[in-house]
């Protein structure tokens, strides 16, 4: 009995172990998915675009190719076997020739093989450098769109909240309208005018008599400005309605702008969308994460005004420089291709016994060793390869100042641009501050009538913009940064 309790308890235990490891599993999983579900940081798509774009990808095999070109010319001419066979032995004194064997192998002037293999091995690292600048490249377009949809996001909240604050201004003007302060406050003043008459006509009474026809004058003059002050009345009231309705209408108007600007940004985000997608080589609908804050990117305070020691390390001059030094190598090259190439190889004949002869040599191969020698007389070809690579050197040379000059103008515009960035945003943070301090107080005064709804909206309009302005100041710094850090060749820095 006490042996079945045990295997029981036993028992039990193994399922409450199980459920433990199951519960255990299925956490681990859920914090896993949600791991998985994170949203991506800029710094992935960064690192997914340089392995995956298609671009990049053509470059780095584009230099896996050019390297393959180093063991390609870096290696000796191909050895010539010639075989001839006689259908029928040729008879000799010594025998019959059945069989004709050559072997030879040329070998270039001294320094054709090394110089081709040093062309080629800085074309490839010209390639490679050609590669990186791929990218940088690369790397700075998701970079800048990356910050496109940041803003374009940025633009829809910042009008969402300007359609929320234009309801609220919206309640406030149907609040007022409906009031009924205002007409009464006109009505009021017909109402004292005509007691104010009445009081002057009874104290002409008691001071003297007066005929019948000068007191039903005075009654009808009063009775004239009694009912001309009803009428001014009505028609002050019928214009504050009127004025009320136009307000509402206004502010309603400005509510579909909003929300049609709303829709247009929606339509341009997809369309950036689908471009950032391209640069990692992924779907274009893919969902792309941005912050609901964007910090500035941290850069240099002080800017070397040497512009040149700021652009040499850029892949691109880099790669001009490897350009030039290739085609000096081709142009040495050239030169020893003028001279003769040395041939070495072996002949041997395979000869048969002949009955006929009675020579000690009868029946025996010959071997003969083999020297030639190729005579390059005619120069005109070997002298246009050596100007063709002296002219293409050249061309390098100008490109490569030509590349230079074009960077440090891209460098100072990007400084430009970096300033002027951050000037905006402090100028444009500011501005929006005092613009926001000086809606509520004129939203507030409005409920009390002491504020226009023309005000209101212009000032409202003032910080729109000036929302906008602060969002594209910070994308335009963050990029300009970007723009530096592409032409100086220094990554992406966070």
């Amino acid at each position: 009995m006490n042996y079945n309790k045990l295997i029981l308890w036993i028992m039990k235990k193994i399922l409450v172990n199980k459920i433990i490891l199951f519960m255990f599993f299925w956490i681990s999983f859920g914090y896993t998915a949600k791991g998985f579900s994170k949203q991506d940081s800029l710094s992935q798509y960064l690192e997914i675009a340089t392995k995956n774009n298609p671009v990049v990808l053509q470059k780095y095999y584009e230099y896996e190719a050019a390297l393959q070109k180093v063991f390609q010319v870096g290696s000796l001419p191909d050895p010539e076997l010639n075989a001839g066979i006689f259908l029928k032995p040729m008879e000799l004194i010594d025998g019959m020739q059945v069989a004709d064997l050559k072997l030879m192998q040329m070998f270039p002037w001294f320094g054709v093989l090394k110089n081709g293999r040093n062309e080629m091995s800085l074309m490839a690292k010209a390639k490679y450098e050609f590669f990186l600048d791929a990218k940088l490249q690369v790397s700075f377009d998701v970079l800048k769109t990356w910050y496109e949809l940041y803003s374009i996001q940025q633009n829809i909240k910042i009008s969402r909240k300007n359609i929320e604050l234009l309801q609220t201004i919206e309640r406030l003007s149907l609040i007022k309208f409906k009031s009924p302060s205002s007409a009464t406050g006109f009505r009021s003043q017909p109402v004292n005018s005509m007691q104010g008459e009445n009081s002057q006509s009874s104290a002409s009474g008691s001071g003297g008599m007066q005929s019948m026809g000068n007191t039903s004058g005075n009654f009808s003059g009063i009775s004239g400005k009694s009912s001309s002050s009803q009428m001014g009345g009505s028609s002050m009231e019928s214009s504050s309605g009127t004025s009320g309705l136009s307000d509402l209408y206004r502010i309603q108007i400005e509510i579909r702008e909003l929300e049609n600007s709303i829709e247009l940004l929606k339509n341009s985000r997809n369309t950036i969308t689908a471009r950032f997608n391209s640069y990692l080589n992924r779907p274009v609908n893919t969902v792309v994460y941005t912050p609901d804050t964007l910090a500035m990117v941290s850069a240099a305070k002080e800017i070397d005004s040497n512009y040149l020691s700021v652009v040499e390390n850029n892949p691109m001059l880099t790669m001009l420089k490897y350009e030039e030094q290739s085609y000096q190598a081709r142009r040495q090259m050239t030169k020893s291709m003028g001279y003769p190439m040395i041939g070495l190889g072996v002949n041997y004949t395979i000869i048969n016994k002949s009955e006929m002869s009675t020579s000690p040599m009868n029946g025996k191969n010959m071997i003969m060793p083999m020297v030639s020698l190729t005579l390059p007389i005619f120069r005109k070809k070997y002298n246009a390869m050596q100007r063709e690579a002296e002219m293409l050197s050249s061309a390098a040379k100008q490109n490569y100042v030509a590349v230079s000059n074009s960077l440090q103008t891209e460098y100072l515009e990007a400084i430009q641009l970096f300033k002027d960035a951050w000037r905006r945003i402090d100028l444009y943070s500011g501005q929006s501050e005092l613009a926001k301090k000086t809606l509520d107080l004129m939203i507030r005064n409005f409920s009390s009538a002491g504020s226009s709804l023309t005000d209101i909206l212009r000032i409202r309009q003032q910080l729109l913009d000036y929302e906008y302005k602060s969002v594209e100041a910070l994308t335009d710094y963050n990029t300009s940064v970007a723009l530096v850090n592409r032409i100086t060749a220094k990554g992406y820095k966070q």
